[in-house]
Parts: structure tokens; C-alpha cells; sequence
């Protein structure tokens, strides 16, 4: 219904566990990295719990998508059966004709033909699957067929892998069934998303909706969504979805707190509150200078009670003062600091919302703005192909065409900013800080700190960064066999050990992890997140907000 009013393409925040939608957050990341280990691992169950809402089915659909070839699965959505009835949904799954006759009735028929399924399977190299959602719900005899079901194997490996996805309590149900839980060969719990996440998780719905425009939501009205929703992403749809429609219904483009509290005041039955702002801090302030008038009342109550016992000196309380609050200062660049010892310059303290400062500060000049981002690197580029200079430092210009702000805190490096013009004309800013407020960025010896929805009306995703390659590299096959000799031991160290597991296949389960695409070479952004899991020195956004800028 508000699709359109806020140039949507579609409904971003609907109750669907649509794939496509899946928001990876670090936990989430971790949660597809287990299946897909438990996959690998040749047999037995793995184990996937959260919160009512976490997310856990819209997981279990995206790692559906993400199988290694060769997986036949069977996808069970309602446990409540009977043992017959799961052995009869098993074999329907896994396209097998129903048994006819006495063979009906019979679970030790079901069970041979699953084994005879299962053993061709196998002969062809391929792997079965059972995927139980809401698995909390399974009785205990049912447990008990699924781990009886686990028995069926060759001399070399079980024939069938099981994935129990459910509620907290599940965890409890398991480990009540010792034989059980000794199968269990990978667990995770997933957990609410923090503040930071909850914003996120709003920002990457909406981008996969199609927004172009600022964020609706403003910071207050994002804190809101997640004090009213404890960062659980079935509520934040439900409260999300109702505040757009509020404002859609008042002509509004930008939703506020007050509008979120309306909201949850409506989706979730229960009574609004002040919402962050001006009138929370009125309230507050209401409420300290009550509690010291109360304060000195007893005080004053109280000397006088001493004094009309025994005299005493007391020392006056110094009245509350004003809190300092510290100048954020901007580090100085890299490879100016043995040239320079003037104090680093400071940046604007306020964040600002107007796009047209940007585009003012910004490089028209792209040459220039990549001078200015190999610094970072303690690099000095001259005239000429800056991306043919810096090949001499073993550094590589990567563009991305779109990658947004997710992959920026992801690769967490500095990077250059396409901005564009109201006139399509093509500008360059360096970004050197990222936080979920605001952006820094840097134009020669200007720096300002722009609000992200402000970011976004001038900035549509696109960017450029260097990567260092590993030694040896080139572009062409030859780069590819210098990539994968520097990739295997960080790739060995970054994940679990694996039996038989090929490099394509370690490649594919990092990036995975890493929220990257899923094709199995070591590719530009593959290598990036290498390097920063494996901690290589390399300037980094996160070093330069540490830093204060």
C-alpha cells in the first residue's frame, strides 16, 4: 500500500521468510556457516535454536539456496505427526512413490525403501538431507525414529544428514537424549539483534525493497524500533511495516519516534511511551529537579536532627555542574605523519543533513581523490594511471558498482565515494570513518561528517578502494594459482577443520561467513576479508573512529 509513496518496489517488511531478504549479521553469518559445516560433515544432526522471530526459518530458506550441488533434501514443516506419518512425509519429500498394500501401514517397509533410496544416492556421490523446522514440537518417539534413521550407513559414512531447527527449548529436549546428543555434530543459538544491528537489519530491507532515497527512518525512530522490539526481526517487520503506514496515512515521508511509539502502541497492545528526543529529556529533567528537591528536603531534615543532638560541621555538596563533553579529532593521514607534527586538524562536532555541503567538498578530479586515498596506504602517487602507480606497491583498484554500506562496514577500509550531481555531473569523497550515525569524509585537508540519510542524497552505492595482492599476483590464471597459495593457511586458519573438503569448497564456506558471494574462486573481495580476518596491517575504518575520526 505505501510501496510507491516512499519509492519502494515492493513491501520490505513482510512477515515471508523470503531468501532474499536475509539480513547477515555477524551471529547470522555464523549460524549459515554451522549448517553448512554440519552439512559437510558426513552424517548425523546439526542443531539450530533462537528466540520466536530470530530468524531461523528465513535462514534455514537462504541456506537451502546455498547447498553444494549435489544435496536431495527433504524440507519438513510441521513436526506434529506420527512416526509413520514422518517416515510417509520422508519418502513424498524425496519424490518416492507411495507403498501400496499391507506395506502402507508398515514402518519397517518405509524404512527399507529410505535405505534403499538412500544407498543409490550415495552410489552416486550425492548427499540427503532432512530439514525439520520447529523441531521443538517433535514428541520424544519421533526424536527417537529420526536418531534410528541416522543408523542407516555404509562402511564409510551415514547416509543421512538431519537438520533440527527450533526453539530455545529444543536445547533442553537434546540433551535429555544422551544417544541423541552425541550425533549432534554442529549447534548454534541465535540471538536478538544489538541497536547497531536492528538499524541495519532496517536499512538492508529497504534496500532490497528498492529505496533510493534517504532512510525513513530517522536515528531516534530506529532506537525506538529496537527498545520496542528487543531487537527481534518478526517484531521489528511487524513495527516497521505498521510506522510506514502510519506515515503514509499522514502524507509523511520520514518516520519519527513519536510515530514508532504510536505504532507499537497499536501492533502490540500496550501503552506508548515518551519517545527519545526533546520531550524524554524534558521529562528527565522534570524528574532530576524533583528527586533533588526531595533530596534536599532530607538533607535538610536530617542536619536539623543532628543538630538538635550534637552540633556538627557539614560539608556543602557542590551543586551539579555541566558534563565536558570532548572535540572529536581527526587523526592525521598516514603517510604525512613523519612530515608533519602540527596538531591534527579538527572536525566538525555537529553531524550535518545537507547533501549540497558534500558535494562542495568533493573531488571532481578522480586521479586526485585516489592520491589522497593511497596515503592511507603510506603510498605516494605521481602524475598519470593512478591504478598503474600503485601496482608498484602491490596495491590493486577494486570498483564496486553498488555495494552500499553494508560491504563498506564489512571490508572496513577507506574508500572513495562516486557522488553524483543533481546535473549527473561525477564527484569523488573519501570515506575515512563509518558509524551508524554518520559518515567522515575527506577532500584534500577538509573533512566533514555528513548524517547518512544526507549520505544518500548524493551517494548511490558506488565506490572504489585499493586491496593489497598476495606475492606473485597478476591479473589472469597465473594470479589465480599466487591467490590461492597465499589464501589456503588463512583459509585454514579462519575455519574449522574440515575432512576432504577442496579449496573451492573452503572458499565458498568463507564467503559465505563473510556475507560475500558465493562462487568458490578468491576473488578481490574475498581476499579483503582474508586479510582482515587474519589480521594484516592495513588502514581501516574501525582504526580511524577509534582514533576519533
Amino acid at each position: 500500500m505505501y510501496a510507491a509513496h516512499f519509492g519502494l518496489a515492493r513491501e520490505p517488511f513482510s512477515l515471508a521468510p523470503d531468501p532474499h531478504f536475509l539480513f547477515l549479521s555477524e551471529r547470522h553469518r555464523e549460524a549459515l556457516a554451522h549448517l553448512l559445516y554440519g552439512v559437510r560433515g558426513g552424517g548425523g544432526f546439526v542443531l539450530l535454536t533462537g528466540e520466536i522471530g530470530a530468524g531461523k526459518t528465513t535462514i534455514a530458506r537462504g541456506f537451502l539456496e546455498q547447498l553444494p550441488a549435489g544435496c536431495v533434501v527433504a524440507y519438513v514443516f510441521n513436526p506434529q505427526l506420527s512416526a509413520l506419518e514422518l517416515l510417509q512425509t520422508l519418502h513424498g519429500e524425496f519424490g518416492l512413490p507411495p507403498l501400496q498394500g499391507p506395506e502402507r501401514d508398515s514402518p519397517k517397509a518405509h524404512i527399507d525403501a529410505l535405505n534403499r533410496f538412500l544407498l543409490e544416492v550415495h552410489a552416486q556421490g550425492r548427499q540427503a538431507l532432512v530439514v525439520i523446522d520447529e523441531a521443538q514440537a517433535l514428541r520424544r518417539s519421533l526424536l527417537e525414529q529420526l536418531r534410528l534413521l541416522t543408523n542407516l550407513e555404509t562402511a564409510e559414512r551415514k547416509l543421512l544428514q538431519i537438520v533440527l531447527i527450533g526453539q530455545p527449548e529444543l536445547r533442553g529436549r537434546i540433551a535429555g537424549l544422551e544417544q541423541l546428543a552425541q550425533r549432534v555434530v554442529a549447534r548454534y543459538h541465535l540471538g536478538a539483534l544489538t541497536p547497531d544491528e536492528t538499524a541495519q537489519y532496517v536499512e538492508h530491507r529497504l534496500g532490497v525493497a528498492g529505496l533510493q532515497g534517504p532512510l525513513p527512518f530517522d536515528r531516534q525512530a530506529l532506537r525506538a524500533l529496537h527498545e520496542r522490539t528487543g531487537g527481534v526481526p518478526r517484531r521489528i517487520n511487524l513495527l516497521a511495516d505498521r510506522a510506514l503506514l502510519g506515515a503514509y496515512g499522514q502524507g509523511q515521508r520520514q518516520v519519527g519516534a513519536a510515530l514508532v511509539e504510536r505504532a507499537a502502541a497499536e501492533v502490540f497492545d500496550t501503552p506508548t511511551r515518551p519517545p527519545p528526543g526533546r520531550g524524554g529529556r524534558r521529562l528527565a529533567v522534570a524528574l532530576l529537579d524533583t528527586a533533588l528537591v526531595v533530596l534536599v528536603v532530607l538533607v535538610a531534615a536530617g542536619w536539623w536532627l543532628q543538630q538538635t543532638r550534637a552540633p556538627r560541621a557539614v560539608a556543602a555538596m557542590p551543586a551539579p555542574g555541566p558534563v565536558a563533553v570532548p572535540e572529536p579529532v581527526s587523526p592525521a593521514p598516514a603517510a604525512s605523519a613523519s612530515a608533519s607534527t602540527s596538531a591534527p586538524e579538527k572536525l566538525t562536532a555537529a553531524v550535518l543533513d545537507d547533501p549540497a555541503a558534500l558535494l562542495a567538498l568533493a573531488q571532481a578530479d578522480e586521479a586526485q581523490a585516489w592520491r589522497e586515498l593511497a596515503l592511507h596506504w603510506n603510498v605516494a602517487i605521481g602524475e598519470g594511471d593512478p591504478c598503474v602507480a600503485a601496482r608498484q606497491a602491490a596495491l590493486v583498484c577494486f570498483r564496486s558498482a553498488g555495494g552500499g554500506l553494508g560491504l563498506l562496514r564489512s571490508l572496513s577500509r577507506p574508500a572513495l565515494l562516486v557522488l553524483r550531481g543533481a546535473d549527473g555531473s561525477r564527484s569523488h569523497a573519501l570515506l575515512v570513518a563509518l558509524d551508524d550515525e554518520g559518515a567522515t569524509l575527506q577532500s584534500g585537508r577538509q573533512r566533514l561528517r555528513l548524517a547518512l540519510p544526507a549520505l544518500a542524497g548524493a551517494w548511490r552505492g558506488e565506490f572504489a578502494t585499493f586491496w593489497r595482492s598476495p606475492p606473485g599476483w597478476e591479473p589472469g590464471p597465473a594470479g589465480q594459482l599466487a591467490a590461492r597459495r597465499w589464501a589456503a593457511p588463512q583459509l585454514a586458519a579462519a575455519l574449522p577443520a574440515q575432512q576432504g573438503q577442496s579449496f573451492a569448497e573452503q572458499v565458498a564456506a568463507f564467503q559465505l561467513l563473510q556475507g560475500l558471494p558465493v562462487d568458490g574462486q578468491p576473488g578481490p573481495l574475498t581476499l579483503m576479508q582474508l586479510s582482515r580476518v587474519a589480521g594484516v596491517p592495513e588502514p581501516r575504518l574501525a582504526a580511524a573512529v577509534a582514533e576519533g575520526g
